[in-house]
């Protein structure tokens, strides 16, 4: 475990979440809880604590179930990442602070926290298409500086943040579509995930 390593997880509001994500039977809502509580739980052993920005009551009941603090916050990922940061930042004035996307399904541990001991200053690990980011980390003590959207690893390059390339497939692969939700299964689901999809199958 990082001791020094706070991670903010943003998680919609479940009705609008993963809107991309259609296919046959699947429960987009159902799904992105699923996601969300699969990636945290896989994150909680690698770092000191988790605060999810959410303002969706059902998510933040399930995340008590887990001993999660959440607190909710304002419309827009990279401005519940800042108001999270805040809020962590207060706590600790000299610790690392990461945003971590909560639509890592397949997250294992062991991934996240070989990328956070590689880590020297602020530093992002992209997504498995090298364009999007999935964990951003401040230096110590440093500013956060979210830049997600679209092309968010350039973004995070340009603000002077070093990429985080290493043999970490879980910690890359995020869920938007149907095809990445059929690629992270081959990596291996997390147990909620995989019981959500599983009447997809059936």
């Amino acid at each position: 475990m990082r001791a020094d390593v706070d991670l903010v997880v943003p998680v919609k509001a479940l009705e609008r979440a993963k809107s991309r994500l259609v296919g046959h039977r699947l429960d987009r809502p159902a799904l992105a809880l699923a996601f969300a509580l699969d990636t945290i739980a896989a994150a909680l052993p690698a770092v000191r604590r988790v605060l999810a920005v959410t303002s969706d009551p059902s998510v933040a009941a399930e995340l008590r179930g887990l001993g999660v603090e959440s607190a909710p916050g304002p419309e827009g990922l990279n401005e519940s990442l800042r108001f999270g940061f805040r809020l962590l930042r207060a706590r600790d004035a000299g610790s690392v602070i990461g945003a971590l996307q909560a639509d890592l399904p397949a997250l294992r541990t062991a991934d996240l926290a070989a990328a956070l001991a590689t880590a020297r200053g602020r530093a992002f690990c992209p997504d498995r298409q090298g364009t999007g980011t999935t964990l951003l980390l401040s230096s110590p003590g440093g500013d956060l500086a979210p830049a997600f959207g679209v092309g968010s690893a350039a973004a995070h390059t340009a603000s002077g943040a070093a990429p985080l390339l290493g043999p970490w497939p879980s910690l890359r692969h995020d869920v938007d579509t149907a095809e990445d939700l059929r690629l992270a299964a081959d990596l291996g689901l997390g147990p909620r995930t995989a019981a959500t999809v599983a009447p997809v199958g059936g």
